[in-house]
């Protein structure tokens, strides 16, 4: 089968000094692995093409490893190192701006200085907007002290991709348990957890314009929109929103296939979602990016269904 053109956008880098923020995440790796992971994520000019091009990859849209500043505990060092780090990405995507582009990172320490970061990445740097991972300091972004940050961001009419990040306080029932804990199991309960405080703290009602974007499939949530609402149609607590919980995901919520290489699950989402809400992805490089081609090259849809998850949405919704 011919290979698909493709954008991909979760696809991470690491610039140099950001290291010490992931220490504990790659204590788990083992050194020979560690290495070569290093290798790639410090690659712009050789590894990171040569795999784009076997596997039809046009263009990836680039963002720095997690957890990066979101675990900064001071909030100036935060903004310093946030806007370096922009700095350094845009360096590296005016090298090749024909296949690369980037989200910004973000100090969501300060809203308001994250929403200034976010404007000065999209309108002077060029960036197609963030990639922020999960919490800062356990602080998610429900509250209305954030109405700023994400008024700015309606305005410039770019999403944010959130991504996983450890639970600032680990979760009992993964207690002692580690191989839960991480990317296997415990960080898509974070995440998804983190998008549905955006839902039911009434994040999209106050800015229905917004987009937020899931990685791996969407952290589950499509597939648990009916009993989100019935179960909110049961147990509201007080809370009010002006849809159901479903009609969120998949309008303001959207998804990439960045990890979860099964045909059955993607079908399954485009079935809950819409094919509009679903696009490629590979997660470079802690996935196979032949795998993740082979994949959605193989998958069970029509020509045009490919063509909108494999490029079509995110040059939309990107603005590419």
């Amino acid at each position: 089968m011919a290979t698909l053109r493709k954008i991909a956008l979760e696809e991470h880098f690491m610039m140099p000094g950001f290291e010490a923020y992931s220490k504990a995440f790659l204590n788990f790796i083992d050194p020979a692995t560690m290495k070569e992971l290093g290798q790639r994520l410090a690659d712009f000019d050789t590894l990171r093409l040569d795999e784009m091009d076997k596997a039809g990859i046009e263009l990836v849209v680039l963002s720095q490893s997690g957890p990066g500043v979101q675990a900064e505990p001071d909030t100036t060092l935060a903004l310093r190192r946030a806007r370096e780090n922009n700095d350094f990405l845009a360096e590296r995507i005016a090298r090749r701006p024909d296949r690369y582009a980037g989200f910004a990172m973000l100090p969501m320490h300060d809203p308001l200085e994250a929403a200034r970061e976010l404007e000065r990445g999209v309108t002077q740097l060029g960036f197609k907007g963030s990639l922020v991972n999960g919490h800062t300091l356990g602080r998610y972004y429900e509250g209305r002290e954030y109405d700023p940050f994400w008024e700015r961001m309606q305005e410039l009419d770019v999403p944010m991709y959130l991504h996983p990040i450890d639970p600032w306080k680990p979760l009992h029932a993964l207690d002692g348990a580690p191989v839960l804990a991480g990317a296997s199991w415990g960080w898509g309960v974070e995440t998804a957890s983190h998008a549905l405080r955006l839902v039911f703290g009434g994040v999209f009602d106050r800015f229905p314009r917004l987009k937020v974007i899931l990685g791996h499939m969407g952290e589950g949530l499509p597939f648990q929109r009916w009993r989100f609402d019935s179960r909110f149609a049961a147990y509201p607590y007080g809370i009010t929103l002006q849809r159901r919980p479903s009609e969120y995901i998949g309008s303001n919520l959207l998804i990439t296939t960045s990890g979860v290489c099964s045909h059955p699950t993607l079908v399954g989402a485009v079935g809950e979602m819409g094919v509009d809400a679903v696009m490629f992805s590979v997660d470079y490089p802690y996935e196979s990016t032949e795998a993740a081609a082979r994949f959605i090259d193989t998958a069970p849809l029509e020509p045009a269904q490919l063509e909108a998850i494999c490029r079509g949405n995110a040059a939309r919704i990107l603005g590419l």
